[in-house]
């Protein structure tokens, strides 16, 4: 009985081999498909702005002592040509809230402002950063915060601080006391209001997020930015203090400028050296320009040398 079923037996196992067989053949391509696209999705990278031409004219302002030990500061005046391809702006904490509602109230002033001013420069070719600090968890996953995070890491010349105080080698102490910084009638707790970048400020197109001084010069080097512009709040805290603010971005070898009409320092007028806040800010700026970097107006960020983008 078993000697009769055998040829019945070995034709299906005969069978039943070809039609394993086949269907593994049939199967392989889409399972390589499969692994290709999923090494892709894995891979997937956020595209970053096309490098186009445009030259921007960048009227800068500095200051020095001239002569030198003769305690009479010269304002200098400078026209610099940056291409729109090598140039990035960074908005400084501009926050939707802070605990000082004066300061809050002058923030909501400036960003529409900024907004406009980034709109323009971005649709001139010029790459906008934005930097709320300690808010990335808003923006973990959007394609801006991508962005910033997949740059290919560079070696800074010299370390990325978390924070750069004020250095005695290079800048005597700033020009304002800020023991009680805000200027409220009476001034609230430091606590924490803000929870993200303020609305009127468009993160939109090619735009970056961080708030870290390493991701930024790391996206800097990959795309080869050369030139910073730095605008937002606080001129005599964050603006200069930041690991991405002036004192690390001039350490770290960018060529860097303050637009100073698009910032505002924390200060309270009841404080040395009690003058009026306006003033308090123009003083920072002047500190800035003399020790620092020198400063522009934003409109020189909004347009380009006529006929350097193209026919």
């Amino acid at each position: 009985m078993g000697e009769k079923n055998r040829p019945a037996r070995t034709l299906w196992n005969w069978t039943l081999g070809v039609t394993r067989a086949s269907l593994l053949i049939c199967l392989a391509p889409l399972s390589f498909a499969t692994l290709a696209y999923g090494d892709e999705a894995a891979g997937t990278r956020e595209p970053n702005r096309p490098k186009i031409s445009g030259t921007l004219l960048l009227n800068q302002r500095s200051r020095a002592e001239e002569p030198a030990g003769s305690g009479h500061v010269e304002v200098r005046l400078r026209a610099v040509e940056w291409q729109a391809a090598e140039t990035a702006i960074v908005i400084c904490d501009v926050w939707d809230d802070i605990y000082c509602q004066r300061a809050a109230q002058r923030m909501a002033v400036l960003a529409p402002e900024i907004n406009r001013v980034v709109t323009a420069a971005r649709d001139r070719g010029v790459m906008i950063v934005h930097a709320p600090s300690s808010t990335m968890d808003v923006y973990a996953d959007t394609p801006y915060r991508r962005r910033m995070q997949q740059a290919s890491a560079a070696e800074p010349p010299v370390p990325i601080a978390g924070w750069c105080h004020v250095d005695p080698d290079r800048e005597p102490p700033l020009p304002l006391d800020v023991t009680n910084p805000c200027d409220d009638p009476e001034p609230p707790r430091q606590v924490r209001r803000y929870q993200r970048e303020h609305p009127a400020i468009a993160m939109t197109g090619f735009d970056g997020v961080s708030d870290s001084g390493v991701e930024i010069y790391n996206f800097c080097r990959q795309e080869g930015i050369k030139n910073i512009a730095i605008l937002g709040v606080h001129t005599n805290m964050c603006v200069l203090g930041r690991s991405f603010g002036i004192r690390q971005m001039v350490r770290l070898g960018r060529n860097v400028v303050l637009v100073r009409d698009l910032t505002d320092a924390m200060y309270d007028p009841r404080q040395p050296p009690h003058v009026s806040h306006a003033r308090g800010t123009e003083l920072v700026v002047e500190h800035i320009e003399r020790y620092w970097c020198p400063s522009i107006e934003s409109r020189d960020l909004t347009r380009v040398v006529e006929g350097s983008d193209g026919p």
